[in-house]
Parts: structure tokens; C-alpha cells; sequence
């Protein structure tokens, strides 16, 4: 079947060009994840389906008027960006955020980092804009995220901490608000922001996911330079809700993303499912709303918060992934490199540190590289790779080491 060329379904093909590195990265790191296994059950194993034949536009469009409001089930999550094993220095990245300076271990700012790296298990359940749970399951513990009306609650039952915080969504409504975080459909969202012209988008077969039949939408990026290989989608037939995601690199391989549904239901959740009421003895942290005062938790110091919630937000801004300043896109579609100004210094070697875990850890990461620019380290991973110059400039992308510094040479 022939590709689907994406400059007709973006109505500004120009602006969709310039977001592409800015919901790649999400998406793949969640993302950002970020973000997230050889993941079983695998797309096909009893049998493809024999289905209608179905073009690559009409099962995007199928998607996009997806109306599944209300569903449960277990999602495995799993992300391999071909990062060192970070031994003790891991905890002091992903948890000292949350376990330290008065933070609390049941922030899910902090606490869906863990989603970065490794294999986990979620289950998930949504009825509705106003209610979501997603509850990550550990060796003995669990911690979850409810979302039930005006309330955000996260529990962390390891360290029996809660996370409390007002929705500015709750009663606005809007398809969006009623999806969870760390879905196939979220990401299969984010990622078809990407498409443009510089984009192959086709339907390769049929597969069994969770039990349900579904279409394989596969989007591959035309441009060379890119270090993504391929997107693979496990749409279902019926609902036209994304039930599988995978991202693999262009370098092969093992997916660096691959999340989907092993369990699927989309039956209304009971309504109990999004009850929560803080433990007895459980200490409570209420989020702080910008510009507020002095207003923290029952028994510790809250966090200053940005008043953002993981339901229904927008991390993003025009200025780029977070709102940094100065952003500019170089580049067009898979190849576009986001960089940046730090005003700073390029980042110190291994030997600058003091060596030790930290210093091991940036010297791992890092190739030194020189050109027309000057001098600077390339800090890679199996999927996106920034080049941090020694005068403190950073360009960032899901791109190859030398389109990284081909962008350097060419902004001199």
C-alpha cells in the first residue's frame, strides 16, 4: 500500500514541521516520557486476523475520532535507551527529587520518572474527563494516581506518603482530559504530530493484541539523518484506539519503546475505582499553586509546585519542551534539532567531577567532538542524542551524532 503523505491530513504543514523535535522527544523518553521490554504478548502470536482492507488515512482519521471515554486494564511499559547502568548514582537521579529537601515520594512529578527506564506493569481505568487512575505495580508495593473530579491524589503505599493537589481540568471536559498517562493511545497521539511530508505512513497487516483484533499502522521517517527506525501501531479494529506502541531505532535492535495492553476492557469502571481516602497515619502533602505561601503538608514542608497535573496538561509551550527560552528548531520533520543557549559553560568531564559514580557516568555518556563550532560532547542514547558545546550552546534531537554537529557547523 502506498505511503500516506502527511501534508494531507496537517492543515499547516510549515508549523506541523516545526513541532516534530518537539513531541519526539516526549514521546520517546516520557516522556519523555517519559516514557518506557520485549513486551508479551507480542503483536501477532495466534494468528493475524483477516480484516477489511483499510487505507493509511482512513485508519488515521479512525483514530482521531477514537471517542473511548471509559476503560480498564493492564498495560506493560517498557523503555531501553541503551543507558549505563547507573548503580547508586540511579536513586540520587530519579528519587532524590521527590525523597529529599522536603518533597514527597508520592509526587507523581517525580514519581513517573521511574517510567524512563526498565519494565513495568500499570493498570489503568478512565470513566470519563473527570476520572482516571493509573496505579504502577512494584515488587511490594503500589503507587497510584486517581483523578476523581476537583481532586489529584498520588499514594505511594512503600512510604505511605500522599500527594494531594487540585484539577484545574475537572468539569471542562474534552476527549483528551479523559485519557491516562503512559497509554499506546497517548503516545500514538504525540507521535502523529511528527507526521509531515518527510514521513511514510502505512498499513502493514493485521494483529491479536489483548484479545482484540487490530490494524498495524507503521509510520517511518524518509530522511536519513533520523535516528528513529520505525513506529509500529497495533490499532483496534473496532474502536480505532491504539492498543500498541512501538518505537524501534534506526540502528536495530531491541525497541526502545514498546508499551501496549495485555488486558482491555471497555466497560464502564465501577465508580469506586476512583474513591481514595488518605490512610490513617499516612503523611499528606498538599501542592503549592504558584504564588502561593506557606502552604504545605500535615506534617512536612510542602514542594513549590508549577500547578500542573499529569491529567490533561500540556508540558509544552511555543518556546519549546518546558517552556525553555530561546528555543529555536533547526531543520525540518524526523530531522529537526532543537537548540539552545545555556549561557554557561559546556558540561565538565568525568576528571572535572572528581571521578566517582557522577564522573563515570557523564564520561560514559559523552564522545568528544570538534568542528567548525569549536569543541563539545555528544551525550547519546539509542534514540536521541545532544551535543552540549564548550561554550554552553545545546542541540538536541533524535538525530545522529553527525547531524548534530553538521547543525553546529552550519549556525557559525
Amino acid at each position: 500500500m502506498a505511503p500516506y503523505e502527511s501534508d494531507d491530513i496537517t492543515e499547516d504543514p510549515k508549523a506541523g514541521r516545526r513541532k516534530a523535535a518537539r513531541y519526539v522527544v516526549p514521546v520517546a523518553v516520557v516522556g519523555v516520557a517519559a516514557a518506557t521490554i520485549g513486551l508479551v504478548p507480542a503483536l501477532a502470536d495466534s494468528g493475524d486476523p483477516d480484516l477489511p482492507e483499510i487505507s493509511a488515512q482512513r485508519l488515521i482519521e479512525k483514530i482521531a475520532a477514537s471517542d473511548v471515554e471509559q476503560l480498564s486494564g493492564t498495560v506493560r511499559f517498557s523503555t531501553d535507551l541503551g543507558l549505563p547502568d547507573l548503580g547508586g548514582l540511579e536513586s540520587g537521579l530519579t528519587g532524590g527529587a521527590a525523597g529529599s529537601g522536603g518533597g514527597s515520594s508520592a509526587d507523581p512529578t517525580a514519581k513517573l520518572t521511574e517510567l524512563a527506564t526498565g519494565t513495568h506493569t500499570l493498570r489503568v481505568a478512565a470513566d470519563g474527563p473527570d476520572r482516571q487512575k493509573v496505579s504502577l505495580l512494584e515488587d511490594a508495593a503500589e503507587y497510584s494516581l486517581i483523578h476523581n473530579g476537583k481532586d489529584v491524589w498520588g499514594y505511594d503505599s512503600a512510604s505511605n506518603e500522599v500527594f494531594h493537589a487540585e484539577s484545574a481540568e475537572a468539569g471542562t471536559g474534552g476527549k483528551k482530559d479523559a485519557e491516562p498517562p503512559a497509554t499506546p493511545q497517548q503516545l500514538t497521539e504525540e507521535a502523529l504530530k511528527a507526521v509531515d511530508d518527510t514521513t511514510s505512513v502505512t498499513v502493514e497487516g493485521t494483529a491479536h493484541v489483548a484479545g482484540r483484533d487490530a490494524y498495524r499502522l507503521v509510520v517511518k521517517p524518509k530522511d536519513s539523518g533520523s535516528t528513529v527506525g520505525q513506529i509500529t501501531v497495533a490499532v483496534d479494529a473496532k474502536t480505532g484506539m491504539p492498543l500498541k506502541f512501538t518505537l524501534t531505532p534506526a540502528s536495530g535492535g531491541a525497541a526502545v519503546v514498546d508499551v501496549g495492553f495485555t488486558q482491555v476492557s471497555f466497560a464502564a469502571p465501577a465508580a469506586s475505582t476512583f474513591d481514595f481516602t488518605p490512610p490513617k497515619g499516612a503523611k499528606v502533602t498538599e501542592e503549592e499553586q504558584p504564588g502561593a505561601t506557606e502552604k504545605g503538608s500535615t506534617e512536612a514542608p510542602g514542594r513549590t509546585g508549577s500547578g500542573e497535573h499529569p491529567f490533561g496538561k500540556d508540558s509544552g509551550s511555543e518556546d519549546g519542551p518546558g517552556g525553555l527560552d530561546g528555543m529555536n528548531v533547526i531543520g525540518d520533520g524526523w530531522d529537526s534539532i532543537a537548540t539552545f543557549d545555556t549561557g554557561g559553560e559546556g558540561v565538565p568531564s568525568g576528571s572535572e567531577t572528581g571521578g566517582g559514580a557522577l564522573g563515570g557516568f557523564i564520561d560514559s555518556l559523552g564522545d568528544k567532538v570538534t568542528g567548525k563550532f569549536g569543541t563539545g560532547t555528544v551525550f547519546k542514547t539509542r534514540l536521541i542524542n545532544a551535543l552540549v558545546t564548550d561554550d554552553g550552546k545545546v542541540y538536541v534531537g533524535a538525530v545522529t551524532k553527525d547531524a548534530l554537529v553538521k547543525a553546529a557547523d552550519a549556525a557559525q
